[in-house]
């Protein structure tokens, strides 16, 4: 079992910087890739980034690359996802996911409750 909460969210102006954590119980949080999605009303959630089990490996979605890094640190069992030059369509809950496999398509078994992120122009 992995229990995920993640935080940092908030409200921001276009073009400012946001870092979100997701922390996650358990000891074996590292043999866990962690993904980031989002979700804003109406539509389905969509994948944002994800990392695999020792930060090797690294996908993101087109939409975020550039702007967008995910990293983590499995000594204090968190993942981040640093987020720069922010804009409005970015705004929705950021939720982070674990799975034991990696990858944007993967069905992730464990998730966090969310943060809300809100970019004003």
């Amino acid at each position: 079992q992995v229990q995920l909460v993640e935080s940092g969210g908030g409200l921001v102006q276009a073009g400012d910087s946001l870092r979100l954590s997701c922390a996650a119980s358990g000891r074996t949080f590292s043999s866990y890739a962690v993904g980031w999605f989002r979700q804003t009303p109406g539509k389905e959630r969509e994948f944002v980034a994800a990392i695999g089990w020792f930060g090797g490996k690294t996908d993101y979605a087109d939409s975020v690359k550039g702007r967008f890094t995910i990293s983590r640190d499995n000594a204090k069992n968190t993942v981040y996802l640093q987020m720069n030059s922010l804009k409005p369509e970015d705004t929705a809950v950021y939720y982070c996911a674990a799975d034991r496999r990696f990858g944007a398509g993967v069905k992730y078994d464990y998730w966090g409750q969310g943060t809300q992120v809100t970019v004003s122009s």
